[in-house]
């Protein structure tokens, strides 16, 4: 069981404009890259393969193709490096952890999108 304390310092550190999306979904991540002295604010777009833990210790995976080659970054849903995250589309899947695009190429690796 955790300390009160440190739960009440960690529900503090929780940010408060995390948009929702879930498992499947097309997503924007921008995310502050630092270099050196100078720090600046990268991009990164695809599909979001997990969704790990919860609380400060929340994590999601996405992955998107870049020149043919599958990349995949994992960030802390409540990480000060995460600028902001944006929705792009829905998507439509039933499985908690979407592994088995990993192997799919093409029109294959494409997730439907979920239409309300």
């Amino acid at each position: 069981m955790k300390n009160a304390i440190i739960a009440e310092i960690e529900n503090a550190q929780l940010k408060k404009d995390v948009p929702e999306f879930k498992v499947g979904d097309s997503v924007r991540v921008y995310a502050r890259i630092k270099e050196g002295q100078r720090e600046r604010i990268q991009m990164f777009e695809g599909v979001v393969l997990k969704r790990q833990n919860g609380g400060i210790h929340e994590t999601f995976t996405v992955r998107r193709m870049s020149y043919g080659v599958g990349v995949e970054k994992m960030w802390a849903l409540h990480s000060p490096n995460v600028e902001r995250i944006e929705v792009i589309r829905r998507g439509k899947v039933r499985r908690a952890k979407l592994n088995y695009l990993r192997e799919r190429v093409g029109k294959r690796a494409k997730v439907k999108e979920l239409v309300r």
